[in-house]
């Protein structure tokens, strides 16, 4: 029985050698299974040769290329636990995430090598504000790129031919670490455990239609820094012993492009992607080889998986998951589902609606989503706060309501998480960044609906009485720029005198929200 997802690895290089794995679409580098397979045993032996051990992490800054995908399966084979991070993240996000993962090793590439070190550099600066594991000093490991002192190239970690030292198998163990806002709104590390990848990965396997077949070459432009990425995709693509075209970044003419060259079959997008799609005149003649679309990590609208389909003929099949499910929870390829539905959940997930007094709601009201299965988290990073409680459910934070066919819809979020592209960003991270700045006196963040992003980050902005009002904006702009990723810096700033507040000194940020939609409706200038 497959314990760790690095098992399915060596099946699928047992059974099909010589068959590509990956493929990529910039540069036209290719590795089969078993070249994948020998090259993540190098990289299991090489991490134990540099003194690494089991529960050691090992933080991935890279874009979407092989060897992200033979790192991530050479940590999982030795038992230490990866930390897949934004390549395009800032510099102070970074050095908050080393120091709280306490990596002693990051992997980084061309592109994210300057970040990287400035990183390393900054993180004595930020031990104070973290735990004892903080004071770790990790060790960088290059890839293309021209080499420091102290530090490794890939080529040098994969150098020896030995097989990995032997670690126990521990299915409770933790595999990977995924930064994500949780309920709690704070970004920090959802544990998964091997347990909890491989069950969804055959959770997900198990439904008819086939998500993922071995004759299927997938789309990988989803960042494999995600968990949708990571284990819906590349999870079940291992899995099958299918074929993935890793892409670094979306673009609507030359995804298209890669779809028609590589005839790629089946296309696992975030919603943004249909939106932009959308504006392709000749989007109806570019999807030939595709039999299967399906979109996760954030709602899709019912008005543009209809004006989709219309168009290609293709349905988009959607689904509900969340970072702690390792991600997969339901499916519209399951059962008969109706217009609106996220679907049905998937064989060995079970989802229970609570109201306010925590009971069962009447009827098909909405209620809190609850969820338990094999493919959850282990809790919050390093203690397990916060997972599931002691009869395995856990309190999504999501509001919904299921059918009498047990198809979920999605009514509302109890948490404010804003979902940017599929992406998670929670505006007290937001506000607490514009806080900084000596020229603001108040920030209050929301959400507000994107047609191409699913949702924008707006930011209210009250200006200390010695800031410009000239110049208020683009500082604001630059210090995100700074301190934010790009998609959690806001779209929209807008510069008000005061800031709605309750009688309790909370911000009313439902009242920003309605000020939002005023605008978006045309009543406001």
């Amino acid at each position: 029985m497959n314990t760790n997802v690095a098992d399915l690895l060596t099946t699928a290089a047992a059974q099909e050698p010589d068959k590509i794995a990956l493929s990529e679409a910039a540069t036209g580098r290719t590795v089969t299974w078993g070249e994948l397979d020998d090259l993540a045993n190098r990289i299991a032996h090489g991490l134990s040769s540099a003194g690494m051990v089991a529960g050691y992490r090992v933080m991935i800054v890279t874009t979407n290329r092989i060897e992200f995908v033979a790192t991530y399966l050479g940590v999982l084979r030795a038992r230490m636990i990866a930390v897949p991070v934004n390549p395009r993240s800032a510099t102070g996000e970074l050095v908050r995430t080393l120091a709280d993962s306490g990596a002693r090793m990051v992997v980084a590439d061309a592109s994210t090598i300057t970040m990287v070190r400035a990183a390393v550099t900054g993180l004595a600066e930020a031990l104070e504000s973290f735990g004892s594991e903080a004071g770790v000093n990790p060790r960088l490991v290059c890839i293309g790129t021209t080499l420091e002192p102290g530090e490794r190239s890939f080529d040098q970690l994969i150098a020896d031919h030995s097989a990995p030292v032997p670690v126990p198998d521990d299915p409770e163990a933790i595999a990977v670490l995924l930064y994500t806002s949780g309920t709690s709104g704070r970004p920090r590390a959802a544990m998964l455990s091997h347990r909890a990848l491989v069950a969804n990965i055959e959770q997900a396997a198990s439904v008819r239609p086939a998500m993922i077949k071995g004759t299927d070459v997938v789309l990988g432009v989803l960042p494999l820094f995600h968990v949708y990425g990571l284990n819906a995709v590349l999870g079940q693509v291992v899995r099958q012993k299918a074929r993935m075209v890793l892409v670094d970044g979306f673009d609507p003419e030359g995804s298209l492009d890669i779809i028609e060259d590589e005839a790629v079959s089946v296309v696992p997008a975030a919603p943004a992607v249909f939106a932009y799609w959308m504006q392709v005149p000749t989007l109806e003649d570019r999807l030939g080889p595709v039999r299967l679309v399906l979109s996760g990590s954030a709602p899709l609208a019912p008005e543009v998986t209809a004006a989709f389909k219309e168009r290609t003929g293709i349905e988009i099949q959607q689904g509900y998951g969340l970072t702690e499910a390792a991600p997969i929870v339901t499916s519209t390829l399951i059962g008969d589902h109706p217009g609106g539905s996220v679907g049905g959940a998937l064989p060995g997930i079970a989802i229970r609606l609570v109201d306010e007094a925590g009971r069962p709601p009447e009827n098909e009201d909405a209620g809190e989503i609850h969820l338990s299965g094999d493919n959850l988290f282990s809790g919050y990073w390093p203690d397990g706060a916060d997972g599931p409680d002691a009869q395995g459910w856990w309190a999504t934070g999501d509001v919904g309501y299921l059918d009498a066919g047990g198809n979920l819809f999605l009514v509302d979020r109890l948490k404010e998480l804003v979902i940017v592209s599929g992406f998670n960003v929670y505006p007290s991270e937001v506000e607490d960044v514009i806080n900084e700045l000596d020229e603001v006196a108040q920030a209050a963040v929301i959400g507000a609906e994107d047609d191409l992003t699913g949702e924008a980050v707006v930011a209210y902005v009250k200006p200390s009485p010695s800031a410009s009002l000239e110049t208020i904006e683009s500082v604001v702009r630059e210090h995100c720029a700074d301190r934010l990723a790009r998609f959690k810096q806001p779209t929209v700033i807008h510069i008000v005198e005061e800031i709605p507040m309750t009688y309790t000194g909370k911000i009313q940020k439902g009242r920003l929200r309605a000020t939002e939609r005023r605008r978006a409706l045309g009543l406001l200038e």
